[in-house]
This record gives C-alpha cells, structure tokens and sequence, in this order.
C-alpha cells in the first residue's frame, strides 16, 4: 500500500515521454504553414491575426491625383529597371554624368514632389521635399552624417539643392530604400509636409521604397563639387524608354529564356524543399503513431491497475464490516474483552486510513486517466490536421511536378527554335562570306580598272607631250602663210592699178599669183589631214579613258581639245 502511495508522486519514464510528446504536439500545433513571399514557411499562430483585413476603399478610377501616382510609380519602376540594366552591362560603376542615372534622380525628385503642402513664407509660397528628409536624421541616427555632409557642402543655397545632393549620397552610401522606407512608415510624421493623397502616403511610396532595394548592387561615383543643384530643370526624359519593337524581339526572347530557366530552377528547388518537408512529416506522424500505440498500451495498464484497486477497496470494505459485526456481538459477552477491542478499534482505524489513501490514489488514477484522455483526443486531432496538411502538400507537389513538366517542354521547344535561328545565322554567315568574296573579286576589278585609266592617263599625257610640239609647228607655219597670202593680195590690188608696165608683166606675175595660192590651199589640205589623223588617234585614247574614269572629265576634255583645233583652222581661213 505504501508503494502505491508513493507512486503517484514519482514520475515514470512512460509518463515524462508521454508529457514531452503532448508538449511537442502542443506545441506544433500553434504553427500552420504559410506563404510568405516566393517560399513555404511555418507561422505561429499568435503572428497571424485572425481578424479580417478591413475592405479597401476603393479609388475613384478617374481622380487625376490616383492617376498621377500611378504614372510616377510606373515610371519608377522603368527608370530604376533600366539603371541597373545598363549598370549590369556598363560594370556596375556609374557616374554623375550617365543619362539614365540623371533621370532616375528627375523621377525620385516628381516622387518626393508629389502632393507637398504649400508652405506660405515672407518672400511667397514655397514647395521643398527638404523638410521630408530631414526627418530621416531623427529616426535612424546613421543619416545624421549625409545631413552634415549636405549641409557642409558649398555652393548649395536653396532646399531643392539640398534634397538632391542628399538623394545622390543616400545612393552612393546604399541606404537609399532604407531611408525611404523608414519615413513611409511613419505615416503620422509626413502628415506634416504632405497631403493624405500624396505618393509617399499612398502604397505606391512603399512599392517604390521596395524597388529601390535593387540599387543596392550599383557603384556610384558622384563628384558634386562644381554641379549647379540649385537650378537644374528637371523634366523627364520619355524618350529613353521608347524602344523599337524589332529591335528588341530578340531581347524579349532571351529574357523570356532566362525568366523560364529562373522559373524552372526555383520549381526544382521548391519542390525539393517541399519533398524534405513532406518527408520530415512522415516522420513525425509515424513518430506520433508509435507514441500513440504506447499510450493506448499505458492507457490499458492503468485501466486494469485502477480495477485491482477497486477489488482491494470492496474486499477491505467487507473485511471491516464483518470485524465490526464481531465486535459488536463480543461487546455484550465479557468486559475483559476490553483489550481485544481496543486492538480492533485501532485496526480498524488502520483499515479506514487504508481505505481513505486507496480512494485518494484511485482519484489521482481517474484524473490521470482523464489528462491521457484529453491528450489522446489531442493527438488525433492533431494528426487529422497534419494528415490534412499531408493531403494539400501532396497535391502542391503534384502540381508542381505538372508545372515543372510543362516549363520542361516549352525549354525543349525553345531549344528547338533556338537551334533553327542557329542554322539561320549559319546559312546568313555562309551568304556574307559568299558577298564578302565578290566584294573582293569587285575591289580587285575596280583597281585593275584603275590601272587601266592611270595608263590611259599617261598615254595621253604622252601624246600630248608629242603632238603638241607639232600642233604649235602647224599653227606658226599657217600664220607665216596667212600673212603670205595678205603679202600677195596686197601686191595684186596694187599690181591693178598700174600702168602699161604692169599690165605687160600681168601674164607672168598672175601664174605666179595663182600658183602661189594653189600650193598654199594643198598645204593647207595637208594640215587638215594631219588634223584629222590626230582626232582620231585623241577620240581613241580619249575612249580608253572614259572606260577606267568616266565619261564626263574626258569628254569635256576632247570637246575642248576640237574646239582649239577648230580654232586653230578657222584662223588661216579668214
């Protein structure tokens, strides 16, 4: 009897396993499985809150302002894709003198602008993101050196000047979309510099906040000493993000390459994640299984033991009253029993305290078997839930593997295609070596032909040099016979109007007078000839050059050789 007393106050191994499991099932219990952005992830339930998101309210699709926020945004989010694209291929380090990183800072400056509160002054109204800023210092100690910094720099005189040069060195340091962040987030502080409907209180502010993060893997090197902050206009550049659709095809492509390639590495990682979930779910449910059959074989244990109890109980009960009924028909017969019964009486206190710890062990049983009872319900339900859970992670993995099938064929397919461009650009290469071959066979052509027309050039050059000497000849030999024939004119005219003398010498001086002239015509005929034979041999030789030069320089040239040579000719005529 003492050792069941004493039990219940000494924990079993059975007992510290069984309390350890219902803990761990407890435990796990307070965890579902969520998604938390592209990844599987178990989340406690005390995270999670159970009261539905309120209904957003919903935008007016004409308000300007709502509009506005969404074209600063969208065109944030092109200004900052295409930084880091041109980033990526220029090495990563840009500097204050790169177009797209200028107009990245025209568009962070509409960003801040939009929706600011009108601050009326002494000298009028005035409108700076400044005031914003600033604020950045008082909520993370680590802006405090970019505040001095811009301070401390020379030649900045207005608020607009500052908040650039701020922008510039949040970028240089990296911290750009923490600081953004963190007065997004205080929501009640730029209450004061902006309207409720403005950018930076509106969810776009945060989306730009979050896009800003991909900054983070550029170098910049921005020298501000020297640059005019204070007055720059800055009006965004459109043009920079219209791009030709041909031209950009095959980059579409390869994106599209890559985006499925990416796609398919983070299913195969994704499912690999789910598998080793799954498996370790396996293992838990048949560890719980195991503990499950030990609690039902210590259930049954408790269950006899708690009847041999009750049997104890009843026959120790029976004991008692028949020992009283015997004292009670003894108690009459003799006093001298008195001592007799006085042993019975503490006997029978005896049996009582017995009787009253067996009840009390009895409770301590009954409870116990209630907790295992609770904790049995518990584990089933439990494993229900994670039987659920078993059956929808099947089925994710089910579709994943569909999904990874699908990314795997149109791989092939693109494969395929990727192959026909190949044998496309092969065919195209061949044709280009085919050009670049008669572009060859062309070059070498046209520096024959060039040959051919410095020959002819000599030649005729030649010529020149050879028949000029003769042209000139004929030219002195026709003026002497010019001026002859005026010699013998003269002296006809004269020759008529003299007396008998001249008509007695007539007859003789008139042969003389028309033989002279005759001979000079026959030379004259001579010369044409010679002439002639010239323009031919020139015509030919002017031919020959046209051929390698061009018609146009040598024909201008023959034309003004003939009209020289017909000069020549006309003036012994006349």
């Amino acid at each position: 009897m003492a050792d069941l007393m004493a039990q219940p106050d000494a924990p079993t191994p059975t007992t510290d396993k069984i309390t350890q499991a219902a803990r761990e099932t407890i435990y796990l219990c307070n965890f579902r499985v969520s998604v938390d952005g592209e990844w599987l992830c178990l989340r406690e339930l005390n995270d999670i809150s159970l009261t539905p998101d309120p209904e957003p309210a919903h935008e007016d699709p004409k308000d300007p302002i709502a509009i506005e926020r969404l074209n600063l945004m969208n065109m944030a989010k092109l200004s900052i894709k295409g930084l880091i694209e041109s980033a990526l291929n220029l090495g990563r380090t840009l500097d204050s003198d790169y177009a797209p990183l200028q107009q990245f800072f025209v568009v962070m400056e509409h960003c801040l602008k939009h929706g600011l509160k009108t601050k009326k002054t002494f000298l009028g109204q005035n409108k700076s993101f400044w005031g914003a800023l600033e604020l950045v210092e008082k909520l993370t100690p680590e802006a405090g050196e970019i505040t001095a910094s811009v301070k401390d720099l020379p030649g900045l005189k207005t608020p607009l000047g500052r908040g650039r040069a701020w922008l510039r060195l949040a970028l240089m340091q990296k911290k750009l979309s923490d600081y953004m962040k963190t007065i997004i987030n205080r929501k009640d502080l730029l209450s004061e510099f902006y309207e409720s409907n403005a950018l930076m209180m509106e969810e776009e502010g945060a989306v730009i906040a979050g896009l800003l993060v991909g900054l983070n893997v550029i170098d910049a090197n921005l020298c501000m000493k020297g640059e005019d902050l204070d007055s720059q206009v800055g009006v965004i550049d459109f043009s920079m993000y219209l791009k030709d659709g041909q031209s950009s095809k095959t980059a579409e492509g390869d994106g599209q390459i890559t985006a499925i390639l990416d796609q398919k590495n983070y299913v195969e990682e994704l499912n690999r994640h789910l598998s080793a979930s799954v498996n370790n779910l396996q293992a838990k449910v048949d560890a719980m299984e195991k503990s499950n059959t030990k609690l039902t074989e210590e259930l049954a244990v408790a269950n006899n033991r708690i009847i041999t109890l009750q049997e104890d109980v009843e026959r120790v009960k029976e004991e008692s009253s028949n020992q009283s009924s015997r004292k009670a028909s003894r108690a009459g017969d003799s006093l001298a029993d008195g001592q007799v019964l006085g042993e019975a009486r503490k006997q029978l206190k005896e049996e009582t305290q017995l009787r009253l710890d067996v009840e009390k062990e009895l409770e301590v049983q009954i409870g116990m078997k209630q907790e295992m009872e609770l904790s049995m319900k518990m584990l089933e339900t439990d494993m229900c839930e994670k039987q659920d859970a078993l059956v929808e992670l099947r089925q994710q993995l089910e579709d994943l593997r569909s999904l990874n099938q699908q990314l795997a064929q149109k791989s092939q397919n693109l494969e395929a295609g990727a192959k026909q461009k190949s044998e496309v650009i092969s065919r195209l290469e061949e044709k280009t070596n085919q050009m670049a071959g008669t572009i060859k066979q062309l070059e070498s052509r046209s520096r024959q032909a060039e040959t051919e027309r410095d020959q002819a050039g000599e030649d005729n050059r030649m010529f020149k040099q050879e028949f000029g000497e003769k042209i000139d000849a004929l030219q002195l030999e026709m003026e002497h016979l010019r001026k002859h024939r005026s010699c013998l004119e003269l002296e006809l005219r004269r020759g008529r109007g003299s007396d008998g003398v001249s008509q007695y010498i007539e007859p003789v001086s008139g042969e003389k007078i028309t033989s002279a002239p005759q001979r000079d015509l026959k030379h004259l005929e001579d010369i044409r000839k010679e002439l002639e034979a010239v323009k031919k041999e020139n015509h030919q030789l002017c031919a020959v050059v046209d051929d390698a030069s061009g018609p146009g320089s040598n024909m201008s040239m023959s034309q003004n050789e003939d009209e020289q040579e017909e000069s020549c000719l006309d003036q012994p005529s006349n």
